[in-house]
Order: structure tokens, then C-alpha cells, then sequence
């Protein structure tokens, strides 16, 4: 399977600190991949650089094959939606139009038409359960509702390729759940999604491969079953965990902290 996107020997130094080391990914179209790991381990900054908004110190980034380095930031945003973990809105605009702006890079290059890019705004609207919300100010909207809208800017994109930083942040059960049905169903007609995720259960049960980072490091890459085992947890996150499934459904149960911190 070709990749859709390829990060070749990543390196990145931020203030000093070695964020990535030696890092080497690749996705492919019709792939959910889980970036997994404690603060600090690099996860943002590596969704930072697949969505080329940094640039490495060290290694390469390939888009169908295609140096970043090659790539105009509109050939970039054609193929790339990214939502960042701080997702602040400064505009008083209607949640419809919040979202609308996921269509410029198509109405740019002429691509698109007015009626692809209503239906795809309505289709990332209904999709994010934010239909009856198109019509309010989005600064009068909760944190979630305003989290939903902005899932919904990038669903309209119709990217290659959608990497979000922690995209259940601030929704509730429901919504996170339909989220990752949404993700898991882009996958199935040709999409790729990298998520950075907190909550190693929704990682298990979305995942076509999980991502282990610690210290900027891939530690672990591959099924959930095989990665998110209690002795990776307990090396990279330093708590005892407990691995069960519920009715098929894995469940990761914290016993203790490892590590002895200050109180």
C-alpha cells in the first residue's frame, strides 16, 4: 500500500529540547492512526510537521510521494486539514460560515462549485450533530459546540489527509463516540486520519495502528493489542495499569502511580 503521507527520520529541537528523534512514520489512504503518550512526548509537534506548519531539523516529509519542501501551502491545504489541540475562535460568525471556510482551498484553485461546497458543509454540519446551530453566533456557543463546529470546518475540507489534537477534548460521551465512528467511516472510502489521543480506550477501539511516543521516540507501533500492553503503559506512563475487555471492549484501569511526585 503507497503512502499518503511518509515522515523520514524526524528530528526537531525546540528551546534546546530534543521534541522528535529520529522519527520514521508512514500512512496510507483508508488508515486511522492513534499518536499515543504522556505530556511532552512529542505528539503535537509531530502533528504539527505532518501538517507541514513546522519544519524539521533533521529528515523528510513526503505527500503522495512529494517533498514538502516541493508543495505551495495551497497544494498543502488541498490535501491536509489540521486541528490544533487550542481551538480559541476570534470571529463573531455564524457557526455555518465557522465552517464554510473549510472550502476556500477548493474555491481557490476553481475546483469546487457552489453546490459541492454547500452539500459539504452540510454534510460535516449534520455529521457533527451542529445542523440546528448553523444560524448562532459561534462565540455563544458552548466549548463543546464550538469544538463540534470546528470538527466540522475540517470534515468539509474533504482533505487526503485529517490530523486533529485531541478532537474528543471537551465533547461529551456521545459526541466523542460519533466522532470516532466518523473517523473510522472516512477511513473505509479512502481518507487517512492521525489523532493524538489521551484516552488509550477510544485509542484501541478506532485504531487501525497506535502510535507509542515517549521522549520524542516511537516506542511502540502497530495493533492496540500489541502496543498498548500494561508493560509499555507502565514503562512510558510510569502508572500500573490493568488491561481488560468488557464485552470485547478494552479497558484500561489505572491501579497506581509508579512515579513519586511531590504533593
Amino acid at each position: 500500500m503507497s503512502a499518503l503521507i511518509a515522515l523520514e527520520h524526524v528530528s526537531l529541537t525546540l528551546g534546546g529540547r530534543a521534541v522528535l528523534r529520529d522519527v520514521s512514520l508512514t500512512i496510507a489512504r483508508g488508515e486511522v492512526i492513534a499518536l499515543v503518550g504522556p505530556n511532552g512526548a512529542g505528539k503535537s509537534s509531530l502533528l504539527r510537521i505532518m501538517a507541514g506548519l513546522v519544519q524539521p531539523m533533521r529528515g523528510h516529509v513526503r505527500l503522495n510521494g512529494t517533498s514538502f519542501a516541493d508543495l505551495t501551502p495551497a497544494d498543502r491545504a488541498r490535501e491536509i486539514a489540521y486541528l490544533p489541540q487550542s481551538r480559541s475562535i476570534h470571529w463573531p460568525m455564524a457557526a455555518r460560515a465557522i465552517v464554510a471556510l473549510g472550502r476556500l482551498p477548493h474555491q481557490s484553485t476553481g475546483r469546487s462549485s457552489p453546490a459541492r461546497d454547500a452539500l459539504a458543509v452540510e454534510t460535516a454540519m449534520a455529521q457533527m450533530d451542529i445542523a440546528p446551530l448553523a444560524d448562532r453566533p459561534v462565540l455563544a456557543l458552548s466549548g463543546g459546540e464550538q469544538a463540534r463546529v470546528l470538527m466540522a470546518r475540517a470534515l468539509a475540507q474533504e482533505p487526503a489527509l485529517l490530523i486533529a489534537d485531541e478532537p474528543t477534548a471537551g465533547l461529551d460521551l456521545s459526541h466523542q463516540l460519533d466522532l470516532m465512528t466518523i473517523l473510522r467511516a472516512r477511513a473505509s472510502t479512502g481518507g487517512a486520519t492521525v489523532v493524538a489521543l489521551h484516552d488509550l480506550g477510544l485509542a484501541a477501539r478506532v485504531a487501525d495502528r497506535v502510535v507509542l511516543l515517549a521522549d520524542g521516540q516511537i516506542v511502540a507501533a502497530g495493533a492496540a493489542a500489541s502496543v498498548l500492553t500494561e508493560a509499555h503503559i507502565s514503562a512510558v506512563y510510569g502508572v500500573d495499569m490493568i488491561v481488560m475487555h468488557v464485552e470485547g471492549v478494552p479497558v484500561f484501569v489505572p491501579r497506581r502511580s509508579l512515579v513519586g511526585r511531590a504533593i
